[in-house]
Parts: C-alpha cells; sequence; structure tokens
C-alpha cells in the first residue's frame, strides 16, 4: 500500500526573519516534528527558491518554500487481523489494551503478528503515519494501556508531552521482598558493558527516574505500584533489581525465584511457571490533543497476575 505523496508550497513570513530555516518551518506547519523537518531539509525534499538548504540557515522572509513529503511506502499484508482491545478512540488517538505476549514493533525475529500490524487493520489511515501512529512501547511481556496517535499532530503532541513528563504512567508490578513502603530510584539507565540484552543502571546512562508505593505485602513478595516519570527501556525492571527486588518472572533480571517459608504448594508452582515479568501497565493519564480535557484510562489486572497474587497470600 502506498500513500500518496503530498506536496507543500509557502511563502517564509516576514516574522520569521532571523530564525533558521527548521525553525521557521517548524513555525509554519507545526503538524510536523522539527526532527522530521530536519530530515527533510537534508534529503533535499525542502527547496528555497528552488534549491536545496542547510537547516541552519538563516531566513529572511518572503522566501518561496516547496515541500516534497515522500511516499510512505507499507505492504499489504502488513496489515493483520490480530485482535486488539480499544479502551478508548475518537478520531485523534486510540488507547488500547495490550496482551503480553504482543510484541510492539516489527523487528528481528518478529516480522509479523505484532500490535503494529493489527493496527494498520483496525485502521488503514495509520498507513500514513511513522510506526502507525505508535509514541510509546511496552516491552513484549509487559501487558496494559499504550496511547496511539491517529493523526499527525497529534503524533507531535503526545512525543512531545512524554518528552515533558506530561503523560503520567501507572504500572502493577509484583516483586520479590519485602518492599518499602515507599520511595524513588533516580538512577541512570544504559546498556549493560558485558551482557548486549541487558539494561542497567550505568553512569553514562540516560536519566532515569521511577517511584514506588508498596500496595500489600504477599509472603515475601510484595505488589506494589510504580509511576514512572521517564520512560527507558526496561526502566522498572532494571530500576526495581537495582533496589534488591526484582520482578516476578522476570527472565533477565530476576535471576532464581526465592521460595520464602511458608509458601503453600500452589504458590511455590505459581512462582517457579510464572511465564513472564510480573509487570501491568495499568493507568494512562493525559491532556487530549486538541480539547485540552484531561483522559484518565484504567485497566484491571490481568488475569495470570491477579492468579499468583492470589497464591501468594495462601500460606502452607
Amino acid at each position: 500500500m502506498t500513500d500518496s505523496e503530498q506536496s507543500i508550497r509557502l511563502i517564509v513570513p516576514e516574522e520569521c526573519a532571523g530564525s533558521r530555516l527548521d525553525q521557521a518551518i517548524s513555525i509554519i506547519m507545526p503538524e510536523y516534528s522539527r526532527s522530521r523537518i530536519q530530515n527533510l531539509i537534508k534529503s533535499g525534499h525542502i527547496l528555497v527558491n528552488g534549491s536545496p538548504s542547510s537547516q541552519k540557515n538563516k531566513v529572511l522572509g518572503g522566501e518561496s518554500i516547496s515541500v516534497d513529503i515522500p511516499a510512505v511506502e507499507v505492504r499489504e499484508d502488513q496489515a493483520e487481523p490480530i485482535p486488539l482491545t480499544i479502551v478508548y478512540e475518537d478520531e485523534n488517538l486510540l488507547v488500547v489494551d495490550k496482551p503480553a505476549g504482543l510484541v510492539v514493533h516489527p523487528g528481528a525475529g518478529n516480522p509479523r503478528g505484532t500490535l503494529m500490524n493489527a493496527l494498520l487493520y483496525y485502521d488503514k489511515a495509520l498507513f500514513a503515519l511513522p510506526r502507525a501512529g505508535i509514541v510509546h512501547r511496552l516491552d513484549k511481556d509487559t501487558s496494559g494501556l499504550m496511547v496511539v496517535a491517529r493523526t499527525e499532530f497529534a503524533r507531535q503532541y503526545l512525543i512531545d508531552a512524554i518528552k515533558l513528563r506530561n503523560v503520567k504512567r501507572h504500572y502493577f508490578a509484583v516483586v520479590q521482598g519485602t518492599l518499602p513502603r515507599s520511595g524513588s530510584v533516580d538512577e541512570p539507565v544504559g546498556r549493560h558493558h558485558h551482557n548486549r540484552l541487558k539494561m542497567a543502571v550505568v553512569s553514562n546512562g540516560k536519566p532515569a527516574l521511577s517511584h514506588y508505593r508498596l500496595l500489600e505485602k504477599l509472603n515475601g513478595y510484595s505488589l506494589c505500584e510504580v509511576r514512572l516519570e521517564t520512560g527507558r527501556t526496561h526502566q522498572i525492571r532494571v530500576h526495581m533489581s537495582h533496589l534488591g527486588f526484582p520482578l516476578l518472572g522476570d527472565p533477565l533480571y530476576s535471576g532464581r525465584a526465592k521460595m520464602p517459608a511458608g509458601l503453600s504448594e500452589e504458590a511455590r508452582a505459581m512462582v517457579l511457571n510464572f511465564p513472564r515479568q510480573a509487570l501491568h501497565a495499568f493507568k494512562l493519564e493525559f491532556s487530549h490533543p486538541i480539547s485540552h480535557d484531561t483522559l484518565s484510562l484504567d485497566s484491571k489486572l490481568p488475569i495470570d497476575i491477579e492468579a499468583v497474587i492470589h497464591s501468594l497470600k495462601m500460606v502452607a
């Protein structure tokens, strides 16, 4: 499937005089991100008075600008009829409740069968947006809420809101050990020095801030709520492991499952065989890109996490 190429012609207004080219075009075309505009300039898809230019060149006002938006080519078979749970939708965005086991984007080892493939089937208009409007991600085995843009304006608005920490993301997690009542982890996260599959707290990592709150003690485990200020890869999994409270079932960061004294045989079996990290994104709160009303969406704990919590409450 190919989205038709769009050509835009515009004149730089006098009030933009003295601005960099990319800044001026960002003002005139706020529905496109600065980085996308810079890429279009570098690739020759933006001409000034008929000629290529550098994004750093200053404009004088009155220049004729032509912007050619390249066609987006996506194979028709990338739209797949995968069931989706939609908890909110309008013409600007969707909020989906992703099940555990569903990969967000196609990639090595997962060319099909992803959330992106499902979204392209659900709404063919998403072919025109980068990553089908997906603006953030959850790990394959993390379940819960994700917001997806349906327009370029909404996409850039949500990306900026996430960068400015204006999207509130809350998670339920079951962790090993008895967690303190509440606290924060403000530690940089980056690629593990020796295991490239893992992330870790490293001095040269990106800033990462997580807040946690104990909800219930579970016989040597804890149910907690974690709220993210930033969204680094594996952030909650890394931060809780760094504290000494790794997530139940986490194949990368938990090591061997601990068996506190007093656990029932059912609880032991559930802990040993729990197939994923016990992490669920249960709440999203953000301002709507058009109305600016606050949207607050919730998702119930999935059955597998509910079951292991119930088992952990049972004593031998």
